[in-house]
């Protein structure tokens, strides 16, 4: 059985029910649209720092922000089109704006639609008519986003897209990663190393980026909470981000479709034609054993 509900908490949360799999998931959408909560049999899968979720003013750690129009930061948050300089903070405005809801399903799953569409505000930093229609459906252990991105502009939309979720973990030594790469750039240090499966989480930070994938699948077993975490991605998002801070007990595996820097450099941006649209998909899948 499946219904979605409504309840006021610091903001108003939307919340989609799987009864038969004992499956919930919370959606904000007036704080960037963002997921907060995911939960299977009582079981947490996201991580939430609840403290700064409350400040409006603070960036939030925790759920699964929506990264939109860029992944990562700019060079001092600026870029340069046809001359003219912008400014674009870490990740960019959609993880910030209120979306809205447009529509709602119970049949055979529970799926919200929500709504981003360009304004004035979003044109003093990022020139371009668009839109972004985005659906989560949750449907058993799984939890799906399809994402539709639409130029509404008459010139091309350049733009990089991702997702930033944040799992909760006990112990991070006993995370089990298959990632489908043989080589990550250190954020840090820009250096390319070889990747062999493991992490040094002994390192105050590890921000890492995995620029060449070899499939569009990527896992991590948790084996302090008999989890196996699956996050399966289109085509468009090329590439993954690892990321995480010690002592803290979440980690992030993040799928871009393009590196930091993709608005100044090109790398791996997607250009959509006027009046073009782009269809994607990610799906997470939880198997507790």
């Amino acid at each position: 059985m499946f219904s979605i509900a409504t309840q006021q908490q610091h903001y108003k949360t939307y919340i989609l029910a799987d009864e038969t799999a004992g499956a919930y998931l919370e959606v904000v959408p007036e704080r960037g649209g963002i997921i907060t909560r995911w939960q299977i049999k009582g079981e947490e899968i996201l991580y939430l720092d609840t403290e700064r979720f409350a400040n409006p003013e603070l960036s939030v750690r925790g759920g699964n922000p929506i990264l939109f129009p860029i992944c990562g930061n700019l060079p001092d948050n600026t870029y340069t089109l046809n001359g003219q300089q912008y400014t674009l903070k870490q990740h960019g405005f959609a993880r910030d704006l209120p979306w809205v809801v447009t529509e709602q399903a119970t049949k055979d799953k529970a799926a919200l639609t929500i709504v981003l569409n360009s304004s004035e505000q979003t044109k003093a930093v990022y020139p371009f008519d668009f839109q972004l229609v985005f659906t989560y459906v949750l449907q058993g252990n799984t939890l799906e986003i399809q994402q539709q991105y639409h130029n509404l502009s008459s010139t091309d939309l350049p733009f990089s897209a991702g997702f930033h979720p944040y799992f909760l973990t006990g112990d991070k030594n006993q995370l089990e990663f298959a990632i489908p790469s043989q080589e990550y750039q250190d954020q840090k240090s820009k250096e390319v190393h070889p990747f062999d499966g493991n992490f040094d989480f002994n390192r105050d930070e590890i921000d890492f980026a995995f620029k060449q994938i070899s499939s569009q699948s990527a896992s991590v077993t948790d084996h302090s909470r008999k989890l196996k975490l699956s996050i399966d991605y289109d085509d468009i998002f090329s590439m993954l981000v690892f990321w995480t801070i010690k002592g803290k007990e979440f980690y992030c595996l993040e799928p871009w479709s393009a590196p930091r820097n993709a608005l100044n450099t090109g790398e791996k941006l997607t250009l959509l034609a006027p009046g073009a649209s782009h269809t994607a998909s990610i799906k997470l899948t939880a198997n507790f054993f």
